[in-house]
């Protein structure tokens, strides 16, 4: 087997020792990091690779921080007004995907 097949089979048992470990490492240097910030190598290199990546100048990568669940309604002091039928804040469900509003959020940033 190839490296990229072991880095396959690792990323597969995210119950290992080791996976757990790394993920919560990675998890405490996102936080840390800016919600928009460029990455200078994929996380995962097998898959960027499957997905047609290639490592020479021109292939870009950022990393977006996206809120996790449903959208939330933008109001103030959470007054909605109205019959209490139309006051949802939290539970609203998003008509984009998660790689939309990402991709929106990255262009803002330019």
């Amino acid at each position: 087997m190839g490296a990229y097949k072991y880095m396959q089979e690792i990323w597969r048992k995210k119950q290992s020792d080791t996976m757990r470990y790394i993920l919560r490492i990675r998890t405490w240097q996102y936080r840390q990091l800016s919600a928009v910030h460029r990455v200078s190598r994929p996380t995962r290199p097998e898959k960027a690779r499957r997905m047609g990546y290639r490592a020479k100048q021109g292939y870009v990568i950022y990393r977006v921080r996206v809120r996790r669940g449903n959208r939330k309604r933008p109001v103030t002091k959470g007054q909605t007004y109205g019959k209490p039928k139309t006051h949802g804040v939290n539970e609203l469900k998003f008509a984009r995907s998660k790689q939309a509003i990402a991709e929106v959020l990255f262009i803002s940033t330019l």
